[in-house]
């Protein structure tokens, strides 16, 4: 008998995931980071229930076409190694629902879960005095559009520029911005870095650029080679764009701007290279030391950071 004509509940089936996704070995770092997890988010997604708390739902008694779509998903999970969130089309970042597929890279940041806390509330040690006061933002190498839709959430007042080399990653951004009913207030532009945004100024930016280094680059696990190499590819050693930026930033910021960028391995590599630099690393529940800011202050307006730099271009 096949999984779908034995297994009965939710519970069945997320006890059945559980242990095809260790036998099978998976990598999970999708928006999970357990065969747990990732097993109740296929479930519950699938079946079109909140993703937020499984409890409820244990003991529900499943129809056969949902069975047969469970067990389906499951080994194709473990089959071909895809993200979940490719598989079932939708992810989410602290709850809110984003669309993907593979022409972006799966929705996930470390700036995501900070965006949903207190750093840039206006409250207590904020990054961010007034969220009110932020009148233009751009989140750079946007992807799927999820840190530019986040943004425009909490920043009430602001224009959006949302920026990506990749035509395929702005036609899904387009697609998860519209969902939100943001299409007046975030502006997708195709291009490289800052090189399309001459003379703007912003008063905050973010971004989550590609930064993965060679060495990793090369032993990517299976799940992740599902996604666009462009969006992960940081160069030999990770921080090649990590670099343009802080060179450029200086020149789209206003006076009272500020720069937020994760980064991965590389804080003691940049800190190294550029020690004038008062880097404010900001940690989350699953990372430390991989999401630095900088206010304008600190870059120095007009200030070229490649003079700064101890290492050669």
């Amino acid at each position: 008998m096949s999984a779908a004509d034995e297994l009965r509940t939710v519970r069945d089936f997320v006890r059945y995931a559980v242990s095809r996704f260790n036998a099978a070995q998976l990598e999970f770092g999708h928006g999970t980071t357990s065969a747990l997890d990732e097993a109740a988010f296929i479930v519950l997604e699938a079946l079109q229930l909140p993703v937020d708390d499984l409890s409820p739902w244990l003991d529900a008694r499943l129809t056969s076409g949902e069975r047969v779509r469970l067990a389906e998903l499951i080994e194709r999970r473990c089959l071909t190694r895809e993200p979940a969130a490719y598989l079932l089309g939708r992810t989410y970042i602290r709850g809110v629902p984003f669309r993907s597929d593979s022409r972006a890279i799966v929705p996930r940041s470390f700036i995501g879960e900070l965006m949903a806390g207190d750093l840039f509330s206006g409250q207590g040690f904020s990054l961010i005095e007034d969220p009110a006061s932020v009148g233009r933002a751009l989140d750079l190498c946007t992807g799927s559009g999820c840190l530019a839709v986040l943004a425009a959430m909490m920043f009430p007042n602001a224009q959006v520029d949302a920026v990506d080399i990749s035509p395929d990653a702005l036609a899904l951004a387009a697609e998860n911005v519209h969902e939100h009913n943001l299409d007046d207030r975030v502006n997708l532009i195709q291009g490289d870095l800052f090189d399309p945004l001459k003379g703007r100024l912003y008063d905050l930016i973010i971004t989550n650029p590609p930064y993965v280094d060679a060495e990793a680059m090369a032993r990517l696990p299976a799940e992740y080679r599902h996604e666009p190499a462009l969006a992960f590819d940081g160069g030999p050693d990770g921080l090649s764009l990590v670099r343009r930026i802080l060179a450029q930033a200086p020149a789209q910021l206003t006076a009272r701007g500020g720069i937020i960028c994760e980064i991965g391995t590389g804080k003691d590599l940049l800190e190294f290279e550029y020690p004038e630099l008062p880097f404010l690393w900001l940690d989350t529940e699953d990372s430390e030391g991989e999401v630095f800011w900088l206010s304008a202050r600190d870059l120095g307006a007009g200030k070229d950071l490649r003079v700064i730099s101890r290492m050669p271009r």
